[in-house]
């Protein structure tokens, strides 16, 4: 009788033992998932200019979803952009196809000692995070990008730029650039964007998609140009649950 005792009650802790884990082995990763994961872009734009721009009016693309929503609106409404120069007059347009920033300032005089190899520039940022993830993934159809997203084109990534997950596209998107300069005068406007999904579970791991579009404009201008533009998608980690439906 104590044998069987025994052996039910060892079999009893196995068993325990066992459920226990796959308790654990099933409930930690989803609860370590969603008490960690974030979702950051982060927002660059950069405009440099090797000589002095006179009556300054720009309508720059900035990052938002095909519904017009950026995850930079507040930080251009509250005047929180870092980098934003305290004489520019600034404001946040939505076309239905696009968001613009429409930047107006008198002037933009460089300092002293530019040149073409050394020119001035002014460069803003800002980072904004939330605890929803972001679709890295197909980023032109659900996600935050320069706007409208015009001959998009699927090509091969450049080695290095992309795991065996990643896509890579090129295209254009419009920005509209109206200032008085001299004919030797050479701007340039990049920005770029990039949306990242970050957690731990056991260990940190990330998926992301990067894009960047510019262009360098020589002497005056008073019109549209286009940027050009690079997109890679699908880079990192996607072997997750419970919102691989944003993913993928």
């Amino acid at each position: 009788m104590d044998t069987i005792i025994k052996t039910t009650l060892a079999l009893f802790i196995i068993l325990l033992a066992a459920f226990s884990g796959f308790l654990v082995l099933t409930l930690y990763p989803e609860a370590a998932y969603q008490n960690s994961v974030a979702g950051t872009y982060t927002y660059t734009c950069t405009i440099t200019t090797d000589s002095s721009l006179s009556n300054v009016t720009f309508f720059i693309p900035v990052p938002a979803d095909p519904a017009g929503n950026s995850p930079m609106d507040s930080a251009f409404s509250s005047r929180t952009m870092n980098g934003v120069p305290a004489d520019w007059d600034t404001a946040l347009f939505d076309t239905g196809k696009a968001t613009l920033l429409k930047v107006m300032t008198p002037a933009i005089i460089p300092p002293e000692g530019t040149s073409a190899q050394h020119p001035y520039m002014i460069t803003f940022s800002k980072e904004s995070t939330d605890r929803t993830p972001i679709n890295t993934t197909n980023p032109v159809d659900q996600s935050a990008m320069f706007r409208p997203v015009q001959a998009l084109n699927e090509t091969t990534c450049p080695p290095g730029s992309a795991d065996s997950a990643g896509r890579c596209f090129t295209y254009t998107t419009p920005l509209y650039a109206d200032y008085h300069a001299v004919p030797t005068a050479i701007v340039t406007i990049t920005a770029d964007v990039k949306g990242k999904n970050t957690w731990t579970i056991f260990e940190p791991r990330f998926n992301e998609y990067t894009s960047a579009v510019g262009t360098k404009i020589h002497g005056e201008n008073h019109g549209w140009v286009f940027l050009e533009g690079e997109l890679t998608s699908g880079t990192g980690t996607y072997d997750i649950f419970p919102d691989t439906r944003f993913f993928r």
